[in-house]
């Protein structure tokens, strides 16, 4: 059980958008641990059930995937074992939930047999990736044998196919009926290598930072994305980058580390210490390939969808953004800020609709940083200056015009009541640095403008009868 003590100073902390080293470790480790109870619950879900629902021959499959990645697991002490790895990457979360929702259906899935394939491959590249001689046989499903942080076998043909898989002194063969066997080297970090045309490695970004870890810009991953929405604010879809694409998201990614400690060191350190892979989005449809989205998924920790950046300035305001929900999401899970309910009624300043108290909560403390992060780097960078005031005041303008309903709520348990005013606070000491007042006036005028727009907006409201 974590100390009251710890989860205080988290509460201080991260209230002002900030987070210390010991801070963003329990984030992390209170993520991983979930990670793998849910992972347990899987197997116990997949043992528990009807033969008819799970036949025998997929919870033996099963078991032998988890002794394969017990024994890779025994190669390295501590968490950063290939095998721990691979079990806490931000897309076994996805399977893991999808897995768990069709074995505890009423009803047998004809698709759990594929979705429990995911996790011979993912045992299988953590064997690898861990020395360990092996011979299994995978699935491949829609054309597509995954091999997590490795890549991806394209078979050429539709449904699935039986695909032999053995290693050996860090080469992988894979065989499968009717074509030729492909060989493939392992590489350091990330990626494996091939010249057979089948095969389509993983592909990484250099850490932020000297000696920090490769950043995988994972775009073959079958759980990389959630299934499509037709709504509005979905995610624009997965994106497929050719060499083209990468050198883009490269250069971006160069240039990225400055930006942020121009912002505040606190912004790189939360980035380095959170995010675990990129996933390319496609542009937003309509969007001429223009438009830009982002977004980051409660049951991927460390995960960041995102369109192909134009800038490190911009990509670098996209992490700020998105590693705010990551610590936010996952606090959240440590601790209850608040009991209100799903109603979407709220005025949020970036947004046309209604919002949810969560979702304005969760939007309102991005935006706080934000503010904080242009601020820094208006002060800190002459050449970006008008444009960094310009974005804080923005940013500054909408927290205030939606701070006061999350101050307001009734919905906040003590917790909450300490975060929100932790929020507040911060808010109020970025007003003791104030953007040039040209900046300010427009933003404000903005936002009332915004606010007024939605107010025409919103549906009426009925007249309560009489009694």
């Amino acid at each position: 059980m974590t100390a009251p003590t710890a989860l205080d100073r988290a509460l201080t902390e991260l209230s002002r958008t900030e987070g210390g080293p010991e801070t963003l470790a329990l984030l992390v480790r209170d993520q991983d641990t979930r990670r793998m109870l849910l992972l347990r619950a899987v197997l116990d879900a997949a043992e528990a059930a009807d033969p008819a629902h799970c036949p025998p021959a997929a919870k033996r499959r099963l078991r032998e995937d988890w002794a394969l990645l017990t024994a890779a697991d025994r190669t390295t002490d501590g968490p950063h074992s290939p095998a721990r790895t691979r079990l806490t990457h931000p897309f076994t979360g996805p399977w893991a939930r999808r897995c768990l929702t069709a074995l505890t259906a009423s009803e047998g899935d004809r698709e759990l047999p594929l979705e429990l394939a995911y996790f011979s491959a993912l045992a299988a590249a953590a064997a690898a990736r861990a020395g360990l001689p092996f011979s299994s046989e995978l699935t491949a499903r829609d054309g597509l044998l995954c091999l997590p942080s490795l890549g991806v076998l394209r078979t050429g043909r539709t449904g699935s196919a039986a695909i032999e898989v053995r290693h050996k002194n860090g080469r992988l063969t894979l065989r499968r009926r009717g074509a030729s066997d492909v060989h493939v080297r392992l590489e350091q970090g990330i990626g494996a290598w091939s010249g057979a045309p089948a095969w389509t490695p993983a592909h990484a970004l250099p850490g932020l930072l000297p000696g920090a870890a490769p950043v995988p810009l994972d775009d073959l991953d079958p759980y990389r994305t959630p299934p499509r929405d037709p709504g509005r604010f979905a995610f624009s879809g997965p994106g497929g980058p050719d060499h083209a694409e990468r050198k883009r998201w490269l250069q971006a990614w160069s240039g990225t580390a400055q930006a942020l400690r121009t912002g505040g060191e606190q912004r790189l350190t939360e980035t380095v210490a959170l995010l675990r892979c990129l996933v390319p989005l496609a542009p937003p449809p309509g969007a001429d390939g223009r438009g830009s989205s982002s977004g980051t998924r409660r049951e991927a920790f460390g995960a960041l969808l995102s369109t192909t950046p134009a800038t490190p300035t911009a990509l670098a305001a996209t992490l700020v953004h998105e590693m705010q929900h990551t610590k936010l999401a996952a606090f959240g899970e440590l601790v209850e800020l608040h009991r209100a309910g799903p109603e979407a009624r709220y005025f949020a300043p970036w947004r046309p609709d209604p919002r949810p108290y969560d979702g304005l909560l969760h939007g309102t403390y991005a935006h706080l940083a934000l503010a904080d992060h242009f601020q820094r780097t208006a002060l800190a960078e002459p050449a970006r200056r008008e444009a960094a005031w310009a974005e804080h005041a923005r940013y500054h303008a909408q927290v205030a015009a939606a701070l006061p309903a999350l101050v307001a709520s009734p919905d906040l348990t003590p917790a909450g009541r300490r975060f929100v005013d932790g929020m507040a606070a911060a808010h109020e000491r970025l007003s003791a640095r104030p953007a040039p007042r040209g900046h300010t006036a427009r933003a404000q005028a903005y936002v009332q403008a915004v606010r007024t727009l939605w107010a025409q907006r919103q549906p009426p409201t009925p007249p309560i009868p009489n009694r």
